[in-house]
């Protein structure tokens, strides 16, 4: 989901850039903005106890980010990190209020689009418990897929690395290759150039 790049700007968006690595903000700070990519790529991480890192979710242009906590006004349960070089709309709090005041039809494509967010953590996560590194794995590209209009077999390219999909699944790296080159030898996946197509 994404809002209208006029209407940003109409409550004074500001257009921000960063770098790979730049971090947008950090778990455990106050919600201050409503960010939205304008270009590159942006994950959504956190880190377990031992430093291990978790990723939520990886976004790329036009995706929105941050919004929910910003509306509960809690701190960020996660990190905002650049993947790539990075343009970012960002509207303060009170003019992001104002926007969804003034076009309720935005809030409500926000509701939806959280509720579906939800839904996907929801069978993710369950998934993500289990012992079967494929499951977890197949589980992701299926929700990685499930948006695109082509569903033949092998006609999605994964966009993400092995240790993005490692981290996505809570999976060692070791552990996803190994799992990637199963799922290969069972053809539930084709492997070209080093891409891998679901």
């Amino acid at each position: 989901m994404s809002i209208q790049e006029r209407l940003l700007h109409s409550v004074e968006a500001i257009e921000e850039h960063y770098n790979a690595g730049d971090y947008i903000f950090r778990e455990e700070a106050t919600p201050q903005f409503y960010y939205q990519i304008v270009t590159g790529e942006v994950k959504l991480n956190s880190y377990k106890e031992d430093g291990k890192e978790f990723i939520q979710n990886i976004l790329s242009d036009n995706s929105c980010f941050g919004e929910s906590m910003l509306i509960l006004g809690k701190p960020y349960p996660v990190n905002a990190v650049a993947l790539t070089k990075c343009t970012i709309l960002k509207v303060g709090r009170d003019q992001f209020f104002q926007l969804l005041q003034e076009h309720p039809e935005i809030f409500l494509d926000m509701y939806k689009t959280m509720s579906e967010k939800t839904s996907e953590k929801i069978v993710l996560m369950r998934k993500i418990t289990s012992e079967n590194a494929e499951e977890r794995l197949m589980e992701l590209m299926n929700q990685m897929k499930d948006s695109k209009e082509n569903k033949d077999k092998f006609s999605f390219e994964i966009p993400h690395t092995r240790q993005q999909l490692a981290s996505l699944t809570g999976l060692s790296v070791e552990t996803a290759i190994r799992a990637i080159k199963r799922m290969e030898r069972s053809e539930i996946l084709i492997i070209k150039n080093g891409k891998i197509f679901y």
